[in-house]
């Protein structure tokens, strides 16, 4: 793929706005469309089209599967203790208004933290069970590597 060298240098210029794109859904998602799984599937086809472009191999050691797999199990972890520490704060599971200090004064501050939280969770979730869909899919399909071009 080194003979490529439009479509390395057209990557290496969109993957930081799609990952930055990826960021911008993220955190609107709490005001208006977006949200953690909008966001965890843009990050991760920035990834993929690296993946796609520099190969495989090279993709792995940028981000090995070890911390895919870190990532995906700390996005759930983060969704789940939202969950438990409002139970543990005497509300419900998922029940912003305790995620605040004092659920009473600053419910609504509750709610958004508590919203924020989860929709990370689950960006987080989602871009690398993405990731690790595309590894498992292209490890079946056979190397992906500069030689296949």
């Amino acid at each position: 793929m080194n003979h490529h060298i439009v479509l390395r240098v057209i990557t290496k210029i969109l993957i930081a706005p799609i990952i930055l794109f990826g960021l911008y859904v993220q955190f609107h998602g709490d005001f208006g469309a977006g949200g953690g799984f909008q966001a965890g599937v843009i990050v991760a086809v920035g990834f993929i089209l690296y993946a796609l472009i520099f190969g495989l191999r090279t993709t792995q050691e940028v981000m090995p599967l070890w911390v895919v797999r870190t990532a995906a199990c700390f996005g759930v972890l983060i969704y789940a203790g939202v969950g438990v520490y409002t139970m543990l704060r005497g509300g419900n599971f998922l029940d912003y208004d305790y995620v605040a200090a004092d659920p009473i004064g600053y419910a609504i501050a509750g709610q958004h933290l508590g919203i924020l939280l989860i929709e990370a969770g689950v960006g987080l979730t989602v871009a690398a069970v993405m990731v690790l869909v595309f590894y498992g899919f292209a490890d079946a399909a056979g190397p992906i590597d500069d030689k296949d071009w």
